[in-house]
């Protein structure tokens, strides 16, 4: 077996048997193409089925001279998983890096704002701009909805149950979850919707997505990061943000707020509560009142 084409079954394992979303599987094959890389580099004719741990191990201490050890760990866990495939479909008896350990390291805590940065953000949209109103409805959904930006860019106007508060989100694996959505929120959407996006010529194939550029195509992913890192230099904003930090603002600002941690949880999407949790690191200041209240001696 060649290294390509054990690339290409992993893939299609990753697809089919887990359910994983195309940009996972994208990253998992990467850290495999950095193995792939390495061996091509190094002149080495070890296949898939007979690389030793020995080799593996002089891959894992080249790439630590190069990248952080997040970063690190995270190509040791998608290593893991691509032999451990291997394994599972019996092409080799052993996965080389079971003995292999990752570096330590500290859960890194989400960046988050406060209400106050999120209003100036969302303040200092050019409203005068064809796209500022829609750029105003995707920081609002961003931090309303508490959505990934993948689950953003592909969401559908058939995916709006607004007369129930709802809408329909497909994250990780295409897996659907229902979130409920505000009346502020709604109202930005609808804005967009009938003064911007119905005078759009809208390309065949994307009727129903909801934000679109000013092609009529869908947003990409880049261009979401693109609208908030603008603001936020326009604000003077000291703090370094993308998408997702809008998701953790909603989340955190939920929990300080009082809201149930599973509750967050079905919002978000997370399989495990453990991912939950470490919004519960993020601000503990809120803990004492909870005691205060709630617990029977006091």
């Amino acid at each position: 077996m060649v290294w390509k084409n054990a690339l290409e079954d992993y893939k299609l394992y990753l697809k089919l048997e887990r359910g994983l979303s195309r940009n996972s599987i994208v990253n998992y094959a990467r850290d495999v193409e950095k193995l792939i890389l390495f061996l091509k580099t190094n002149d080495c004719t070890e296949s898939p089925l007979t690389i030793t741990k020995s080799t593996i191990q002089q891959f894992v201490y080249e790439i630590a001279k190069v990248v952080n050890p997040r970063s690190q760990a995270r190509i040791i866990s998608g290593l893991k998983s691509f032999f451990f495939y291997l394994v599972f479909e019996d092409y080799r008896p052993d996965n080389p890096l079971e003995l292999i350990e990752s570096p330590k390291i500290g859960r890194k805590l989400p960046d988050t704002l406060s209400e106050k940065e999120i209003n100036t953000l969302i303040e200092a949209i050019d409203l005068s701009k064809p796209e500022g109103e829609r750029n105003r409805a995707i920081l609002e959904t961003l931090y309303g909805c508490g959505l990934r930006v993948s689950e953003l860019v592909n969401l559908k106007i058939s995916d709006l149950y607004f007369n129930e508060d709802f809408i329909k989100v497909t994250g990780k694996g295409d897996k659907q979850r229902f979130v409920p959505i505000s009346n502020i929120n709604k109202k930005y959407i609808n804005i967009y919707k009938k003064e911007i996006r119905n005078h759009l010529k809208i390309q065949k194939g994307f009727e129903d997505t909801l934000f679109l550029n000013r092609r009529g195509k869908q947003l990409t992913r880049a261009m979401i990061f693109t609208i908030i890192k603008q603001l936020a230099e326009k604000v003077s904003l000291q703090k370094t943000i993308s998408p997702h930090t809008f998701r953790h603002s909603f989340a955190t600002h939920l929990l300080e707020n009082g809201a149930d941690l599973r509750a967050i949880q079905q919002m978000l999407g997370h399989e495990s509560i453990t991912t939950t949790e470490i919004y519960m690191h993020v601000d503990r200041s809120h803990l004492a009142d909870v005691m205060q209240k709630y617990h029977p001696r006091n």
